[in-house]
């Protein structure tokens, strides 16, 4: 009677600790609180993430997301200082700011392909990258995506800045090509595009994509993290990757559960919004998710070398990792 009761107490014990085991890969109940900058707004451009939470994928890894819509430079500032540990980010900051000492790391590839484009009416006939020259081209400032892309699109036809004219002006790409402020504008290849087509120009398209691969935006953390909680960035990896290969198998899906986290998306804009997701998705989509082409690499820092904004090479294979990636 008395090994019986032992017998008893023994399984009553092992049956309360498997019912309070937690679910989450984590080995905890205690999500992990993330603050995520994204570098934007909320926007469509971000409807992984969105699926990534709403469908619990971040949860089950013991992890609880805050989205920060703050500049991507303040991000990558916080996250080398280790104030935050996560970031989205484009490839081009992970150099200029490992140059500068800060010790952040690339640990998955979101866009697989530069998303920068070149745009000009149809009536300027500039068919290549070769036709920008002698050319007056429009760009916010010699600073960001849209200034990295364009020199390497001009990179790849032999030619450089002294052969076009450039003009800082800001985010107003579409006015200024609409009304001939310009001859072509820099622009992100799912935004201005798009926009200008749906207000019935005819344009042509040169995509960085197209000429020359470079590293793009992605998810970043910093050295002391991957050294002392390597097991958190698998997870958050993970998760990202489980959002964004989601959203490119069932995109409707995936537009439908942004419209909780986008204030924007509004039935008069869903075929335009719908276009940006789609044509994201172009950018997104590889064989292999979240993996950095080390050539990408290369020749974003080659492409840096030459526009003088790095002084010498740095080492690349610090820059990045595919050691989380499936």
């Amino acid at each position: 009677m008395f090994k019986r009761i032992i017998v008893l107490i023994l399984l009553g014990a092992l049956v309360t600790a498997c019912s309070s085991a937690p679910a989450s890969g984590s080995g905890t109940n205690t999500l992990v609180h993330i603050k995520l900058p994204v570098g934007y707004v909320a926007n469509i451009q971000f409807a992984p993430l969105y699926v990534a939470i709403d469908k619990g994928y971040y949860k089950d890894e013991g992890i609880e997301i805050e989205f920060d819509y703050s500049l991507e430079t303040d991000a990558v500032s916080l996250v080398g200082a280790n104030n935050l540990q996560f970031a989205v980010v484009s490839g081009e900051q992970v150099l200029l700011a490992r140059a500068q000492g800060l010790p952040i790391v690339y640990v998955m590839a979101w866009y697989q392909k530069y998303p920068v484009s070149v745009a000009s009416k149809a009536s300027q006939n500039i068919q290549t990258p070769a036709d920008l020259k002698g050319k007056k081209i429009g760009l916010p400032g010699r600073y960001g995506a849209n200034y990295i892309g364009l020199d390497a699109l001009l990179y790849s036809a032999g030619l450089s800045e002294n052969d076009v004219t450039l003009d800082s002006i800001g985010f107003n790409q579409v006015a200024a090509l609409a009304a001939d402020r310009e001859q072509a504008v820099s622009v992100y290849t799912t935004n201005e595009p798009i926009q200008l087509r749906s207000q019935g120009y005819q344009i042509n398209e040169l995509r960085v994509a197209d000429y020359v691969q470079l590293a793009s935006n992605g998810l970043i953390t910093n050295e002391k993290t991957l050294a002392s909680n390597p097991d958190l960035v698998k997870r958050m990896v993970t998760a990202t990757l489980k959002g964004l290969a989601d959203t490119i198998a069932n995109p409707d899906e995936a537009y439908s559960i942004s419209e909780k986290y986008v204030p924007n998306l509004t039935p008069a804009n869903a075929a335009t919004q719908k276009q940006v997701l789609s044509s994201s998705i172009d950018l997104w989509k590889t064989n292999r998710l979240g993996y950095s082409d080390p050539q990408s690499w290369q020749n974003m820092q080659d492409t840096l070398l030459k526009m003088g904004l790095l002084k010498q090479p740095l080492d690349l294979t610090k820059a990045f990792t595919n050691e989380f990636i499936p």
